[in-house]
């Protein structure tokens, strides 16, 4: 069987028993009703994705994937490609963003090569799943081919199930790749049906005149292409990356087992527009962590109907934002499993 439609078809509705129950206790803590606001809310949403009315979040992990993109050839980017690979061996020494942060939490980073245009020496803590050296320049045709783009889906969902063997209650999404902006705002216009110029960033940090030409790139890039957009699998094909591709296999594979899946910016907005695409249930398993400073970040959760945790004005990427937002659904969690009731509290409750 088709690897994606079988993963897909293991994603089921949100136990809603588990969520009454959670409901019910947070309404016993001893807090008045509804206080904790969010809090509470993320705390019934991952008894209901888990089927564990005190749900509880130790082994916590970010998958950081890597891929190159063709379209960085019209200068789309601040900075030259060969960040891509070097940001890679930052990751596996520990030194970027993502890992502070996941140190931070006490999250492991799970590092994969997708499709970065360099060979990456072997490390223990890369994992290789290189569809190909970066995508095709999608101004000139499809930026990879339709049985890429399902082998960059079925990539991520191996990715997943590797690390369940480990052992995974959260999983936050991350990325790397210059240039990976212009194919995620491409994928968001495209499915959303915004314009461009609407859901089009500055990226690493472009000027006006970059930014108009990055503009007319995935203009061009749309106009080449005409993606299927019945067919989330074509889209991804057409105009997006081996990482978005991962990351959204992720997503489904983390569905269909009831992990939560905390997702990061732009990139990983991406993705989740494609996951959502294929199977809109998987919408149940989502958190958006922040809103990012990527002008087009809003409209992909507002298409997908996911409300971020916070707004710290971020745009890094790596998982950064899924790493704080990890935390505080570990938090969400922990008030319902460790706070005492006004029983259990001896403590008067409201007359």
């Amino acid at each position: 069987m088709d690897k994606i439609k079988e993963v897909m078809e293991k994603i089921g509705s949100l136990d809603q028993e588990s969520m009454r129950l959670a409901r019910a206790r947070q309404d016993t803590l001893t807090k008045p009703e509804r206080s904790l606001g969010i809090l509470e809310d993320l705390s019934v949403k991952v008894a209901g994705i888990t089927g564990n009315f005190m749900p509880e979040i130790k082994e916590k992990v970010i998958i950081t994937m890597a891929g190159d993109h063709g379209v960085a050839d019209e200068g789309v980017s601040a900075y030259p490609r060969e960040v891509t690979p070097q940001m890679v061996y930052n990751f596996l020494r520990g030194g970027a963003g993502i890992n502070v942060l996941a140190r931070h939490i006490g999250a492991r980073v799970v590092v994969v090569d997708m499709g970065v245009a360099a060979n990456i020496e072997p490390h223990q803590k890369l994992v290789v799943k290189k569809i190909a050296y970066g995508t095709d320049n999608m101004t000139g045709g499809p930026a990879m081919s339709y049985g890429d783009a399902k082998r960059s889906i079925e990539a991520g969902i191996e990715v997943l199930e590797r690390e369940i063997e480990k052992g995974v209650d959260i999983v936050g999404t991350g990325d790397m790749g210059i240039g990976n902006t212009t194919p995620s705002s491409a994928v968001v216009s495209f499915i959303t049906g915004e314009k461009v110029e609407k859901v089009t960033g500055r990226g690493t940090g472009l000027d006006d005149e970059a930014l108009k030409s990055k503009i007319g790139v995935i203009k061009r890039a749309l106009e080449v292409n005409k993606p299927d957009r019945e067919d989330a699998i074509d889209i991804l094909a057409k105009i997006g990356g081996f990482e978005i591709g991962g990351l959204a296999g992720v997503m489904l594979a983390a569905a269909s087992r009831k992990i939560p899946v905390v997702i990061d910016g732009f990139i990983s907005g991406a993705a989740a527009l494609i996951a959502y695409e294929l199977n809109s249930m998987v919408k149940d398993y989502l958190i958006a962590s922040h809103l990012s400073v990527e002008s087009g970040h809003r409209a992909m959760l507002d298409y997908i109907g996911l409300e971020p945790l916070f707004d710290l004005k971020m745009r890094l990427g790596e998982g950064t934002g899924a790493a704080l937002g990890i935390s505080i659904v570990e938090a969400s969690c922990k008030i319902l499993r460790e706070m005492a009731t006004f029983e259990e509290a001896g403590v008067a409750e409201k007359g």
